[in-house]
């Protein structure tokens, strides 16, 4: 998903903690706002059984559309984010690729320098 990231958006991977080597931040060039998060944490960090690690994609997103994607297998309320505006996407298989291209979208979207009006 990095892959496809950089090579969609243009952003480079971050690495901000050295505690959490392996989480990959990616921000837009303009405004530095973040649009994805890409960690490995317990699955018992979601709700899920067992301690063995998972990846997730954490994106921000349109708050009317939370309630119904949390519905959805492999959607959860976001890890370490405003669970008010961010969701958390488990990189499992178990959300189709198509619809997490289209969270993403969302969350670049959502993040984007908004223009102003003169």
């Amino acid at each position: 998903m990095a892959r496809y990231i950089a090579e969609q958006y243009g952003a480079d991977e971050e690495h901000l903690w050295a505690s959490a080597p392996s989480y990959k931040v990616f921000r837009h060039q303009n405004n530095r706002k973040w649009f994805a998060l890409i960690m490995d944490i317990p699955r018992c960090k979601l709700g899920l059984d067992g301690d063995e690690k998972i990846d997730i994609l954490d994106l921000k997103c349109d708050p009317a559309l939370i309630g119904s994607l949390r519905l959805e297998a492999g959607i959860f309320p976001a890890y370490h984010m405003n669970k008010g505006s961010w969701i958390t996407v488990a990189l499992d298989g178990s959300v189709e690729e198509e619809t997490i291209k289209w969270l993403l979208d969302l969350s670049y979207q959502a993040t984007a320098q908004k223009r102003r009006r003169k």
